[in-house]
């Protein structure tokens, strides 16, 4: 228990990790400022005409869904319109699309809450993430570096207790500020929904999918904490987790990626790290590879030549990338000469 109590004050004591903080801070209020200064409460007036929009909009689509049915069936002749008509008219079936046009679309200068919060919350996420893989790589990698592992070991000479620890505390002192900042953060912005601006439809459904959000989103920002002090573990160095990073997105995510496309490799998406990153965050990504298409084109049948990836691959994918780093970041501390 001295051991936890130690490291959470070393870890709390970092500038750097003050300094990440106060940036964390400055983030949040300046997003609510700008969000607080450029919206307004709704009038009655300003409501009514959005709603007309609104259902005006609504009935375009239906009729146009209509149209397109009747135009396969023979009724409906071409010449009569120049909108576009998809081979499968479920494409543009309301009922099945995401979501229908409501009165908040037409209000503009009006924060609504329901339509920004998933948003808003990314935002964050993609701070809390930089964040918690930035501290995880300085907090250990510093003290490598520096040889304040060394002083610890001789008052507590075991080597994985004293590494558990380190990546225990930085875990837990992570997550309880990523919990803490993203319920006041979303608080804030209910708030300023309610004051300045709409709620929007705040049913059981909105909450539940954007608690979904959240916490996967807490898992990628403990994910991305470990990685970061794996990778500075195995490096002896906070710059050998920035390097790594820096090197993948380069070399990889850039270079590669064009070169998939020049040789016009089948699903190249698949083979990125940011595409399993989106797909766990949001449930499921969809990505085009006009490959897919080509078999179908021949035959006149229906092909939109897109796939997808769910969360549970990816979760899969990145959980063997950070535990088979953090492993081998053990297996390693363990027999290092620290000296």
């Amino acid at each position: 228990m001295n051991l936890v109590r130690a490291e959470l004050e070393r870890l709390s004591a970092r500038r750097f990790v003050q300094l990440m903080v106060v940036l964390l801070a400055l983030a949040f209020a300046v997003t609510a400022a700008t969000t607080l200064a450029g919206s307004h409460k709704p009038t009655a007036s300003e409501l009514s005409t959005a709603r007309a929009q609104a259902a005006e909009a609504r009935q375009s689509m239906e009729n146009h869904f209509q149209q397109c049915l009747a135009r396969k069936n023979g009724t409906f002749p071409s010449t009569d319109s120049e909108l576009y008509y998809p081979s499968d008219c479920s494409e543009i079936d309301p009922i099945r699309q995401d979501r229908l046009p409501i009165a908040a679309d037409f209000l503009p200068g009006v924060f609504s809450f329901a339509q920004q919060a998933r948003p808003l919350l990314y935002f964050l996420i993609a701070f809390l993430v930089l964040f918690g893989f930035l501290v995880g790589a300085s907090y250990i990698g510093a003290d490598l570096n520096s040889g304040g592992v060394v002083n610890l070991l001789l008052w507590r000479p075991r080597r994985m207790t004293v590494l558990g620890v380190k990546l225990g505390t930085l875990l837990g002192t992570v997550l309880a500020l990523a919990v803490t900042a993203s319920l006041v953060y979303l608080a804030t912005f209910w708030v300023i929904g309610q004051t300045a601006g709409l709620a929007g439809r705040l049913g059981g459904d909105f909450w539940r999918s954007l608690g979904a959000v959240h916490g996967r989103g807490l898992v990628l920002v403990l994910l991305a904490s470990a990685l970061g002090f794996a990778i500075a573990t195995l490096g002896r160095h906070t710059s050998a987790a920035l390097g790594a990073v820096a090197a993948y997105a380069v070399v990889w995510e850039l270079g590669a990626r064009l070169v998939l496309q020049i040789v016009d490799a089948p699903r190249p998406d698949q083979l990125m790290l940011s595409s399993y990153i989106g797909a766990w965050l949001s449930g499921e990504a969809r990505f085009y590879d006009g490959r897919l298409c080509r078999g179908d084109s021949v035959g006149g049948g229906f092909c939109d030549g897109f796939y997808s990836l769910t969360w549970a691959p990816a979760l899969a994918v990145l959980l063997v990338l950070t535990g088979g780093l953090t492993a081998a970041a053990f297996a390693v501390f363990r027999r290092r000469d620290l000296m």
